[in-house]
């Protein structure tokens, strides 16, 4: 006799809900290699709760009969006629059930390697995750696949099913060896599992009702193990995310519309827009159908919003609190699996779908592929790396504007990406911005009132004087590449064939000008925002200046050249100082490379943190082949060339 029916709905529309709400809910992936038992563990699980309409596993049999075959429980999840012809799950189905603690919604998704796609997707909206593995196959490649996917989707709450424990006559040793394996693999990820269940889904044991086939396990059934995962931090309780979905004119208003991903929002709150930095104070909150408006609104609501200033916004700019924005950067690293047709290379441009927004992005590089068998990273050779289909790796992307972004670990909400190749979604992951920097404060003018001073002597005056035009050499490149060397030779040879130079170093800038900034990646690019000031006024002054400067940032250095070009174009001249990190490594004159490499130095530049390479520079001195001599006599040409003046 079936039990009384709790909820039971299948839909295949992620966006769609099954009906009206009550209590707590739980979103959970059920991911699993193919025929390990997931779909049948589903079936079934939804039997013994109790979910099943009557007469539906009736229904069940009296198809198989007619198809000749035995009874199946994966028949009430795989709703395709591919699917049963082919005995596997194609596409994601959204389950509704419930057990006596809370509702849930179950994700079933394919296992099939070529069906991954549709796993990702599906898993992508879950915040726990149901892991099937086959007692007697033990972990396969695609358990592994799964758990590195899940791992990048943010899912920590994991409950491990290890299913046809009826096929190994419920062996405790070889549960206990695949449970091992698992959870070997899992701490590797940084992911403990909540429960790991022994289980019979064709037979029920362990599902909803403990088994007696298993008097040496103690732990929970599936329906246990679920209810004791803790619900996720509610959205509303994060900082207020909201893409900018569309700007309609209505009369005289604009009204700013989008939905809310995380926190929340009230009337006569201040918002900032970014990555533009406008702000403005909430006047008003549309709500449809409401045409009364309502005067606060939180995450998953979507809303128009009328500011008191009329600003000019656009579609993919992201709403938060002024004490609370994202970060705004050009480039962040990528954790990512790819599924795309052709494999991801350096150097090719995709679509980023971030939110609403859309922007085309470079491959700067792809610093490590992951095996997923075994979590061996390879660390990748410049330019000779790509990601095959389904696989992963670290990667750092760049676009030309300016993107708001968090970090995964701070907002899972707006810590994805997606990467389009041509029309086809082709990889997605999470967010780092490891060892670059927050870009918002060097571009966040907070000055005001400010009147230039128009300087009595002209440019003209003093490039007559001194013979030379005033610029900017900025020396580029590792430690131990030789900058310093070079400058301060090149230093005195100019000065004594009359030049009026000075070179600006990381010593002698940070012992005093910024003695009060450290080496994290933001306080790196500050260093090099004010040097690229000082520089600039040193060449408006009518100076050589040479500044011998790792910044590994490629932004800082746009930056220092567009500060510096404001005084007269032409006046900026970059200069890569090229040497291998073995070469610079094998130098190692102030003994920096080996403490890096013995953890005593956090944060270095070529070994825990990126160098970014010029692509575009007036001049490289190659010194790897070059000598001091050879690397100095091309600099004094190189400025003799392109800043003395005609008079001279």
């Amino acid at each position: 006799m079936s039990k009384t029916p709790r909820k039971f709905e299948i839909f295949t529309d992620s966006t769609e809900e099954a009906g009206a709400r009550s209590g707590q809910r739980l979103d959970i992936a059920i991911v699993g290699h193919v025929d390990h038992g997931k779909s049948t563990l589903v079936g079934r699980l939804l039997h013994d709760t109790g979910t099943l309409p009557d007469g539906k596993v009736e229904a069940i049999k009296k198809m198989c009969e007619r198809r000749g075959m035995a009874f199946e429980w994966a028949f009430v999840m795989d709703a395709f006629q591919a699917e049963r012809d082919q005995a596997i799950t194609i596409d994601a189905a959204h389950i509704w059930f419930s057990t006596k603690k809370r509702d849930y919604v179950i994700v079933d998704a394919p296992g099939h390697r070529e069906f991954v796609k549709n796993m990702v997707s599906g898993a992508a909206s879950c915040s726990a995750a149901l892991l099937v593995i086959d007692a007697g196959e033990g972990v396969r490649e695609q358990s592994r696949r799964h758990a590195y996917f899940l791992h990048l989707l943010g899912l920590s709450r994991i409950v491990i099913a290890v299913n046809k424990m009826d096929a190994v006559d419920f062996d405790a040793a070889r549960f206990a060896a695949v449970e091992a394996d698992m959870r070997d693999y899992l701490t590797e990820l940084g992911i403990t599992p909540n429960h790991v269940v022994p289980v019979s889904a064709r037979d029920g044991d362990n599902i909803d009702t403990r088994s007696k086939k298993s008097p040496w396990y103690d732990g929970p059934t599936v329906t246990e193990a679920l209810d004791a995962i803790q619900l996720p931090q509610a959205d509303s309780e994060a900082a207020l995310r909201m893409p900018v979905q569309d700007v309609y004119h209505f009369d005289d208003r604009r009204i700013i519309a989008g939905r809310i991903e995380s926190g929340s929002l009230k009337i006569g709150d201040e918002l900032l827009f970014s990555p533009s930095n406008k702000c403005a104070h909430l006047q008003r909150i549309e709500s449809w159908p409401d045409s009364e408006g309502r005067t606060s609104a939180e995450a998953g609501q979507s809303v128009g919003l009328i500011m008191d200033e009329q600003l000019f916004i656009e579609c993919g700019e992201v709403i938060s609190h002024v004490a609370k924005p994202p970060l705004e950067s050009n480039v962040f690293r990528g954790h990512l699996f790819w599924l795309g047709r052709e494999p991801l290379s350096t150097g090719k441009q995709y679509k980023l779908k971030l939110g609403t927004l859309e922007a085309p992005v470079e491959v700067q590089s792809i610093d490590r592929v992951i095996d997923i068998d075994d979590l061996a990273m390879t660390e990748a050779a410049s330019g000779e790396a790509s990601i095959e289909r389904n696989g992963v790796g670290e990667v750092v992307l760049r676009s030309r504007a300016m993107l708001a972004l968090d970090e995964f670990g701070t907002n899972q909400r707006s810590g994805r990406f997606v990467l389009v190749d041509g029309y086809d979604i082709a990889g997605g992951g999470i967010i780092s911005m490891r060892g670059y920097p927050d870009q918002r404060q060097l571009i966040t003018g907070k000055s005001s009132n400010l009147t230039a001073v128009d300087y009595g002597i002209s440019h003209a005056a003093r490039r007559q004087r001194n013979g030379h035009k005033g610029g900017v050499l900025w020396f580029t490149g590792l430690s131990g590449s030789g900058k310093t060397t070079i400058a301060l030779e090149a230093e005195k040879q100019l000065f004594q064939k009359g030049y009026q130079v000075y070179v600006l170093d990381g010593d002698n800038v940070r012992g005093g000008l910024n003695a009060n900034l450290s080496f994290s990646p933001e306080d790196r690019a500050e260093n090099i925002r004010r040097v690229g000031e000082v520089a600039a006024l040193f060449a408006d002054a009518g100076f050589i200046v040479l500044t011998a400067f790792i910044s590994p940032y490629r932004s800082d250095r746009v930056r220092a050249r567009e500060v510096a070009e404001r005084h007269g174009k032409g006046a900026f001249h970059e200069v890569y100082v090229k040497a291998s990190l073995e070469t610079c490594e094998k130098r190692d004159p102030k003994g920096l490379y080996r403490k890096a490499r013995a953890g005593d130095i956090a944060e270095f530049t070529g070994i825990s943190a990126p160098y970014e390479a010029p692509e575009e520079q007036e001049l490289i001195i190659d010194t790897n082949d070059l000598s001091e001599e050879q690397s100095v006599a091309a600099l004094i040409s190189h400025i003799d060339e392109s800043f003395t003046t005609d008079d001279n």
